[in-house]
């Protein structure tokens, strides 16, 4: 009888089971390619929970025939990772392997540094999966030996397929009405594991109900929620559930209602750092320019959480919680970024304006390089390449000069 959760029992084999990430999947595309002429390097797998990140390492190495090494951060150590390590060394791994390091973020950093050696001689192929920004998590001399890539949430549309796959794995037969189906996908914030644990736990707690009408409806699955079997895990769905929670009620300036989920992460012993560093990020990304001191604020609450720790430091996560939710609110230079990024994707290295171009050399002055540059010329004047001449990024938040 095979016992494996749901989740496992649907897990893709390969590409084309995969569901998501088609800008690292799809023909052509870096996966793709490293399957397709059997080159694996070290990776760093970003993205938010139930996105792919485990299921893509297995397939990497069930396609390219190596031997796949789990690890937890959340529970293994150094000398997990030299039992792995001796292992290879005295030849059990003769293919060539994957430490896959799961929450790599976890690790500290001689935890980390000890993996560097290893990674560096090709010794293994290491693959750290992470929900946290790998540039503040992922030691420096680790991060320039990787690669990193980058996993988005699964869309809805993506989600109703894995909802079909989960059903048909349960009970051939089993359907879901919309309604369910829609509150299930604005539920699952485009996490694939959370769908599917769902699924398969309300179906084990109304199975004989299920299995009669053959229908899984929106009431079943809202008690299977409440349900006391499942349990809080921090480390699981309801870590990310509830700082998004906390984060969207700071965004909606409801500070009641941010002090209760702060209060619910603290009783919990959620790393005040990492509500600090989710603080920090919110300070320029939802507040910026409407006030740009809330980010000297955010930081340095993170500084006072780094040096005092619990229970103390609570009160400046609070502190920090009602200034930040209370701010004005202005996404105008996050949504500049962002629409920058997306012409950097689109038209890549477009050419310098000459004006704008170093001239270190009188061969590249004779060139036009720098000519015509103005120290202070009129602020409507475009530096943006000619291909972008008309393009506005920043556009202050209205009723308030720029």
């Amino acid at each position: 009888m095979n016992t494996a959760p749901l989740a496992d029992k649907i897990r893709p084999r390969n590409l084309k089971e995969f569901i998501g990430q088609e800008h690292l999947t799809s023909q052509g595309k870096p996966v793709f390619q490293m399957i397709k002429h059997g080159q694996m390097f070290s990776l760093i797998l970003w993205g938010p929970p139930g996105s792919g990140k485990t299921t893509l390492a297995k397939i990497l190495a069930d396609s390219m025939r190596l031997d796949f090494f789990y690890l937890s951060a959340v529970s293994a150590g150094k000398n997990d990772l030299k039992k792995i390590m001796e292992r290879i060394r005295q030849g059990e791994s003769k293919r060539g392997s994957i430490v896959f390091l799961d929450e790599i973020h976890r690790f500290n950093k001689a935890q980390q540094d000890y993996l560097l050696p290893f990674v560096e001689d090709g010794t293994i192929n290491l693959i750290g999966a992470t929900t946290e920004n790998p540039s503040f998590e992922v030691i420096g001399p680790l991060l320039s030996r990787t690669r990193v890539f980058t996993l988005k949430e699964l869309d809805g549309k993506q989600i109703e397929q894995v909802i079909q796959r989960a059903l048909k794995a349960l009970d051939k037969e089993l359907t879901i009405d919309q309604e369910a189906k829609d509150w299930l996908t604005n539920l699952s914030a485009g996490d694939a594991r959370q769908v599917i644990n769902l699924l398969e736990n309300s179906f084990n707690l109304f199975k004989s109900k299920i299995k009669k009408e053959k229908k899984l409806t929106k009431q079943i699955l809202e008690t299977t929620l409440q349900s006391p079997y499942l349990r809080y895990d921090k480390a699981g769905e309801e870590h990310y559930n509830i700082i998004s929670a906390f984060i969207k009620s700071m965004r909606a300036s409801n500070v009641d209602a941010a002090l209760y989920y702060l209060a619910r992460m603290i009783a919990a012993g959620e790393d005040p750092l990492f509500i600090a560093r989710r603080m920090v990020i919110f300070a320029s990304e939802d507040i910026g320019m409407a006030l740009p001191t809330a980010l000297v604020v955010a930081n340095e609450v993170f500084r006072a959480c780094d040096t005092i720790g619990y229970p103390e430091c609570a009160i400046n996560l609070a502190h920090a919680t009602v200034y930040l939710a209370s701010a004005p609110k202005d996404r105008s230079s996050y949504n500049g970024l962002r629409a920058a990024q997306k012409d950097v994707e689109a038209y890549g290295n477009l050419p310098i304006p000459m004006n704008l171009r170093n001239a270190p050399t009188k061969l590249m002055e004779k060139e036009g390089y720098g000519k015509g540059y103005e120290m202070y010329p009129d602020k409507d004047k475009s530096l943006l390449p000619d291909r972008l001449k008309a393009k506005k990024y920043y556009i202050p938040k209205e009723g308030r000069n720029g």
